[in-house]
């Protein structure tokens, strides 16, 4: 699959969608739905490609005849359409509809909506049997290989509330199976020699179509050093992190300078390599080799939904971007690291850290490691973003690669950022867990990273239906 222009992130999806009808039935309702439909997605913002109305004999899908038309605009807008929603105003044609999917082809996510009937019309020239055609529909579906999304009730109103939910429920959908299978992954620099716990290979992502993008650290450190302080790139970016939390006063201005021109530098590559995340060599060659810390440089990408991952792990990085397609918030990148005393459904999740500011909720100190710091030198270390993770809702996941069973395993859940205290430096957030022991078990056993991503609100249930219905990962969905 082609690499998606403009980020996925950051435009409004577009639907193809397809009208079904059948003969039997009155086909003022087509009409109708076609109208409601195209209304409704106009209200909520989103794109949609349609064929005219008059490219059918109803504006909708019966016939094979219909089904060709339909499916040649399709695939005509091909790379504009991120999924397809499926409305049934009656039984529908299944075979005009499965017809339709088959021939253009797209292999995008597809909604099927069916209209409800009402009871006091259910005359033979008022009557819809959606509710019959939609099992018809799914059974040609199924026979034809093509996976589909429900809506949460059987049949709804296209009209109703339940269905805007629906549909804002399938634009997280199409958002993260775009963005997964076209994305290009930054890895800069080199697996530090002490983690084993991030390898991962490179030929089971590009099987689901993501691709690893590498680049030797010496070559970001060198560009770093070219960068000329006086340009308007450099002034715009010193400008940005002024402002984008406090830095002690202890803090000297080169070292600000030094984390300036290595910023401009790894988003330079980044653009030019059309890379939507990365997962970045952190320590300790930066530090011993340039004299900064990538935090900060990581924090400001995540921050515009281009997240970056510590230690060069790659996989955690997809995680990360998997939750930002599907939330639209920054993600942060926490180790499973503490238990919080004898409460046994909390964990405290830290990092040293690269939290993007607005994952953090609250003001962040951007400052020096501490633990490396006090090995390398704290005039080495400055960049990392410190404070206390605010409370709120967040889903977490984690993504891996097995290459012993050669398969894409990912855990996926959610939980609450309490606000109790915890006296240790760096990024920190206590989070609650339902049955965290359970959840534990299950990572330690299947051999998952001590890394985790997460980001701010619920949206488990997205995930769960990205990748069991069209990623084909092996996924674990925890409930507590």
């Amino acid at each position: 699959m082609a690499h998606n222009t403009g980020r996925i992130t950051h435009r409004a999806i577009t639907f193809g969608v397809l009208v079904g009808t059948r003969g039997f039935f009155n086909p003022a309702h087509a009409k109708t739905a076609r109208k409601e439909i195209l209304e409704k997605l106009d209200k909520l913002g989103y794109n949609y490609r349609i064929p005219p109305a008059d490219a059918t004999p109803t504006g909708a899908v019966e016939t094979l005849k219909d089904a060709k038309a339909y499916a040649e605009f399709f695939r005509a807008h091909r790379d504009e359409i991120d999924g397809i929603v499926v409305v049934l105003p009656n039984f529908g044609d299944e075979q005009g509809i499965a017809e339709t999917l088959s021939r253009a082809d797209l292999r995008v996510p597809v909604l099927i909506q069916a209209c409800n009937d009402e009871i006091d019309k259910v005359s033979v020239s008022q009557r819809r049997d959606a509710y019959c055609g939609k099992i018809s529909v799914t059974n040609n579906l199924y026979q034809y290989g093509i996976p589909w999304t429900d809506t949460v009730e059987h049949t709804c109103d296209i009209v109703g509330d339940i269905f805007t939910t629906d549909l804002d429920r399938f634009s997280r959908v199409c958002r993260v199976v775009k963005g997964l299978s076209g994305a290009r992954i930054g890895a800069i620099g080199a697996r530090p020699a002490p983690f084993n716990t991030v390898r991962y290979s490179e030929k089971l992502l590009q099987a689901t179509g993501i691709t690893v993008v590498p680049v030797d650290l010496s070559e970001i450190i060198a560009a770093a050093q070219r960068i000329d302080t006086d340009s308007s790139a450099a002034k715009a970016k010193m400008e940005q992190v002024r402002e984008y939390g406090r830095i002690p006063n202890a803090i000297v201005e080169t070292n600000v300078q030094k984390q300036v021109s290595l910023s401009v530098a790894v988003e330079q590559w980044m653009e030019e390599n059309e890379c939507d995340a990365s997962a970045i060599q952190c320590w300790s060659s930066v530090q011993n080799n340039y004299g900064c810390a990538t935090c900060l440089t990581m924090s400001m990408m995540g921050e515009k939904l281009m997240p970056s991952a510590c230690e060069v792990d790659v996989t955690g990085v997809v995680s990360m971007y998997a939750l930002a397609l599907a939330g639209g918030s920054p993600p942060g990148f926490l180790d499973w690291n503490n238990n919080y005393g004898y409460e046994r459904d909390k964990v405290v999740g830290t990092h040293c850290s690269n939290f993007p500011r607005s994952f953090m909720g609250n003001e962040v100190e951007i400052s020096n490691l501490d633990i490396l710091g006090e090995t390398l030198g704290r005039e080495r270390c400055f960049g990392a973003i410190k404070g206390h993770v605010a409370p709120g809702p967040f889903t977490f996941l984690r993504m891996s690669t097995d290459d012993r069973l050669g398969a894409i395993r990912a855990y996926v859940g959610e939980g609450e950022f309490t606000d109790d205290p915890f006296p240790m430096d760096g990024g920190i957030a206590v989070c609650r867990i339902d049955g965290v022991r359970d959840l534990m078990r299950y990572v330690t056993k299947q051999g998952f990273e001590h890394h985790v991503a997460m980001a701010r609100d619920h949206f488990a249930p997205v995930l769960e239906e990205a990748i069991t219905t069209y990623l084909d990962w092996d996924l674990y969905v925890h409930h507590g």
